[in-house]
């Protein structure tokens, strides 16, 4: 079934491995045939992937669209993601998905997957950042009230 992409201009698709840009006005291309592609707002760049979830991702990314060194980034992917499972126990499930997802070779669902991680992660920042930042105004609160 074909696959018909809107791009605006200036918008970048990468459709194996190629980076295309549309030059010109609103384009619309009808790929035609199985193809890997991702649209610019799912590209992570290489200085973009900073966390642990976003490096999973980037080699996820990365093993869908550069088939040539898919052995490479899947090895990145694994490593990472072990990491991340590591540190942080509760991703358990999304991360034997994702594990399976690659393994079954289903790299686009594999990115979606990931993106769950990604949200994930920044869930779990954010409730550590408000703990954290509760945690002096408790001591102070208690420091007041002369409560240990």
């Amino acid at each position: 079934m074909p696959l018909l992409i809107d791009l605006k201009p200036g918008e970048k698709v990468i459709i194996n491995g190629a980076v295309v840009e549309n030059a010109g006005h609103s384009t619309k291309l009808r790929v035609l045939n199985d193809s890997n592609i991702l649209r610019e707002k799912d590209i992570v760049a290489d200085g973009d992937n900073i966390t642990p979830a976003g490096r999973v991702y980037f080699f996820i990314q990365n093993a869908y669209i550069f088939p040539g060194s898919r052995d490479k980034y899947v090895e990145l992917f694994m490593r990472c993601l072990d990491d991340y499972v590591t540190s942080c126990a509760s991703a358990a499930p999304l991360g034997e998905e994702l594990r399976a997802a690659v393994i079954s070779e289903e790299y686009y669902k594999a990115l979606k997957l990931a993106r769950k991680l990604l949200k994930h992660e920044s869930q779990v920042l954010d409730l550590y950042n408000r703990a954290a930042a509760a945690a002096p105004a408790e001591a102070e609160s208690e420091a007041e009230t002369g409560q240990d």
